[in-house]
This record gives C-alpha cells, sequence and structure tokens, in this order.
C-alpha cells in the first residue's frame, strides 16, 4: 500500500471542497449585513446621547470583516495557507532527508549482516542456499543427523526471520495508518473550518462575539500545524533510526560476532512509540498558537463596565449631595 497517495488524495479532497465556501459567503453576508446595521447604530447612538464626537475608525470593523466574507477563499483563507505553506514544505524535506538516510543505512546494515554470516560456515549455510546444498553435499552417509540437525537450524532461522519482518512490517503499516488517521482527522478539521468559516466572521460583528474571529484564526492554524508537526515527529523517530543503524553497522564493521537481535528489538519498542506518540500531535499543536483576543476582548468589557459604574455612582452621589444642599438651604 503506497500511503503517500493517500496523503496526496486528502490533499486533492481539500482543494476540491474549496469552492463550497462561497455558497456559505451569500447567509454569511447577510448575518453580517445585519450585525453591522446594529453594530454602528448602537455606537453613533451612543455617542450623540454622550454629547461626544462620533470615532469612525471603530465602525470599519464590520465593512473589513464584510470584505473578507466577500472575498474569502482568497483573502482569507489564501493568505493563512501562503504564510503556512513553507512550514509545511520545510518540515516535508526534512523527513524527506531523513527517510532517505534510514533506506541508506539499512541496506547497508544488511549487507554487512549477510557478509559478516557469510564469513562464518556454522552460519553461512543459514543465509546462502548454495552454500547450503555445498555443506549438505559433503556430508556422508553416517552423517544423516547432522543434516538433519542442518535442516532444523536452517528452517527455525527462517522462521525467525520471517517472524521478525512480520511484526516490522505490521508495526510499519500501523505506524504509516495513524499518520494516516491524523491527516484525515486533519483534512476534515480543515475543510469544515473554512466552509463554515464566513459565518463565523460573520457572528464576529455581533457585539459579544467579536472573540469568535480569533477563535476560528487560532483553531485553523492550529489544526493545519498537524501536518508539520506529525513530519517534524517522524523526522524524530527516523533520526534516532539513522543512529541505530550507524551502532549496528559500526559494530558490525569491528566485530563481525555482535548479535544485534536487541537493536531489532529496539527498533520494534521505537516503532510502538511512534504509534502512540502521533495521537498526541493535537495536543502539541496547540501549544504553538494561542490567541489572546477572547480574553483581551473580555477583560476590556469588564473595565468599561467597571468605568461605567464607578461613573455613574460619581454622577449619582454628586447630584444627590446637590439636591441635598438645595433643600437644606430651603429648609432654613
Amino acid at each position: 500500500m503506497d500511503f503517500s497517495n493517500l496523503h496526496t488524495i486528502l490533499r486533492s479532497l481539500y482543494d476540491e471542497m474549496m469552492p463550497l465556501c462561497s455558497d456559505m459567503a451569500g447567509v454569511a453576508q447577510g448575518i453580517a449585513g445585519l450585525g453591522a446595521l446594529f453594530y454602528v447604530a448602537y455606537r453613533i447612538w451612543r455617542s450623540l446621547a454622550a454629547a461626544e464626537p462620533v470615532d469612525v475608525f471603530p465602525l470599519l470593523r464590520p465593512f473589513a470583516i464584510g470584505l473578507c466574507i466577500m472575498f474569502f477563499p482568497s483573502i482569507v483563507l489564501g493568505t493563512i495557507n501562503s504564510v503556512m505553506s513553507p512550514i509545511v514544505q520545510g518540515t516535508a524535506s526534512m523527513l524527506e532527508g531523513q527517510t532517505l538516510d534510514m533506506q541508506k543505512y539499512r541496506e547497508e546494515k544488511d549487507r554487512l549482516e549477510y557478509e559478516a554470516m557469510m564469513k562464518d560456515p556454522s552460519t553461512a549455510y543459514l543465509v546462502d542456499d548454495a552454500e547450503f546444498d555445498r555443506q549438505i553435499d559433503e556430508l556422508g552417509v553416517t552423517e544423516i543427523g547432522t543434516a538433519a540437525g542442518m535442516y532444523i537450524e536452517r528452517g527455525m532461522y527462517k522462521v525467525k526471520k520471517a517472524i521478525q519482518n512480520f511484526f516490522r512490517e505490521l508495526l510499519e503499516m500501523l505506524f504509516q495508518a495513524a499518520s494516516l488517521t491524523i491527516d484525515t482527522i486533519r483534512t476534515f478539521f480543515l475543510i469544515v473550518l473554512a466552509i463554515l468559516g464566513p459565518i463565523a466572521f460573520a457572528l464576529s460583528v455581533w457585539d459579544g462575539f467579536q472573540s469568535t474571529l480569533t477563535t476560528w484564526i487560532q483553531r485553523y492554524i492550529q489544526t493545519y500545524l498537524w501536518l508539520p508537526v506529525a513530519d517534524l515527529f517522524s523526522t524524530i523517530l527516523a533520526k534516532i533510526q539513522v543512529l541505530m543503524l550507524q551502532n549496528d553497522i559500526s559494530e558490525l564493521t569491528n566485530n563481525p560476532n555482535v548479535n544485534i537481535d536487541g537493536s531489532n528489538i529496539c527498533y520494534i519498542i521505537f516503532m510502538v512509540i511512534g504509534i502512540v506518540g502521533y495521537f498526541t500531535i493535537p495536543t502539541v499543536s496547540g501549544w504553538i498558537i494561542q490567541a489572546g483576543g477572547a480574553g483581551n476582548y473580555n477583560r476590556a468589557v469588564n473595565n468599561t463596565t467597571m468605568q461605567a459604574g464607578s461613573m455613574a455612582g460619581s454622577i449619582a452621589g454628586g447630584v444627590a449631595g446637590n439636591v441635598a444642599g438645595r433643600a437644606g438651604k430651603l429648609l432654613k
């Protein structure tokens, strides 16, 4: 199974679903237009009621959001994807380089292991059919027990290698399946966020929903970063495997009698760690970017409310004191 083609299909799916954003733009424009009407009217009325000059700059916010909704695929999604795509390409190139090194060192390790076993007559017949046939032909009729033992040892060696290869291929397939699972969920989340993005932008025009805008951007970027984080995680695991292979190659070069079964077990353990670690990628992506717009907005609202309450209390106290003073004068 070629998992790279499946990842390519997911990229194509995202591109094919992007035109659906335009279908939500009409509904979003209606919601944003109604919200902009209340937004502008409330602020102008408040300024007129307080006999204050109208601050025009904050009133431009709904119109800027409206432009983003009208050209959502190009202005919003195009900008974010253009900024984030170099990160994806950089991590992908890092992973590709480590993967190529791992394949090169694995081939070198297999070659040295084969040559080391071929140098020893007691193990050469296990890996080479011609050597096995030669040693069997050299045995006499009276050495049937030895020939039977050689057949049994060769069969056990093949079974052992078959089991090791089976578990290695199974874990590698599960590792790739975990990567595909993360990429599939990521693509689903990005498509949903992209299609319903105009609605989120439209709701952010209304008072009390301003944090929707920053929250949507935060979640879209966090989800977009799943793929770079996954590539970095795979790069780290590939680098660990390269270091293990380099150590095995050094041992095979300097000590032909070394037993590398422990290295194969370590490889399997790291594959299991990789499968489990893939599902921590959403958490790690959430550590990279945090939006403070919602909290800042809430603090601003609370501060404004407290200031308005203090001002109202001061005015009420002053008016009450003035009325009490005048009433006292009248009574005198």
